[in-house]
């Protein structure tokens, strides 16, 4: 735990270096994904345990909601986002988790929804979370593309995964705050081209 040994301006001057290290074109490639499934029709789901589980709940919520322009929220023709979070249906992940297993508790909503073309964003701190590597082996055997967030040294998720975010950081705390930090801007990008906005402004042909 990185706070318990560090005071505040070391912790935060960590956490700049940290972010600095990041691969800016893994994080490009996040926007590219969401973006071309706005773009094609297609699903995004989310999952994560934990501090990640709700870090899967907070980036679903952003991408259905914060896509759009506020005065579009209620434009029923407006082309909309499809995105879930799997750790949200609390009664289908109890059921499976009591009477199949929890490593099940993703794969089996996968096996309901999935479909090929449809965008999986796994989030695992260790990279290990064995709900986590059947939900996205499950989904790569059937089509979906997919995409990981992780910590440490990656872990099994970071080999298995089609693309991905690594922080590669031994606190998961850091990890957890960096996954959430530049999904925002990922969140920005996207809604900046669905609205053609910011830089993916459409210029005008005037003179």
């Amino acid at each position: 735990m990185l706070g318990a040994t560090l005071d505040l301006p070391a912790y935060l001057e960590r956490l700049q270096t940290e972010t600095a290290r990041l691969d800016q074109a893994a994080l490009r490639k996040m926007s590219d994904l969401i973006y071309q499934a706005w773009e094609n029709d297609r699903f995004v789901y989310i999952f994560g345990n934990g501090g990640s589980g709700t870090t899967a709940s907070h980036m679903a919520e952003d991408l259905g909601k914060s896509s759009l322009r506020s005065e579009d929220l209620k434009d029923e023709s407006k082309k909309r986002l499809k995105v879930l979070s799997l750790t949200d249906n609390l009664g289908w992940i109890m059921a499976v988790g009591n009477d199949v297993s929890y490593d099940q508790i993703f794969v089996q909503q996968l096996m309901n929804y999935g479909r090929p073309g449809d965008v999986v964003l796994a989030i695992s701190g260790s990279g290990n979370s064995p709900n986590i590597l059947t939900a996205v082996d499950w989904a790569n055997r059937h089509g979906l593309i997919t995409y990981g967030l992780t910590g440490y040294g990656g872990g099994k998720l970071k080999a298995m995964q089609q693309h991905g975010i690594h922080v590669d950081l031994n606190d998961m705390g850091m990890v957890e705050s960096l996954h959430l930090c530049v999904f925002h801007w990922v969140l920005n990008d996207v809604f900046a081209r669905i609205n053609s906005e910011g830089r993916y402004a459409k210029k005008s042909s005037g003179a």
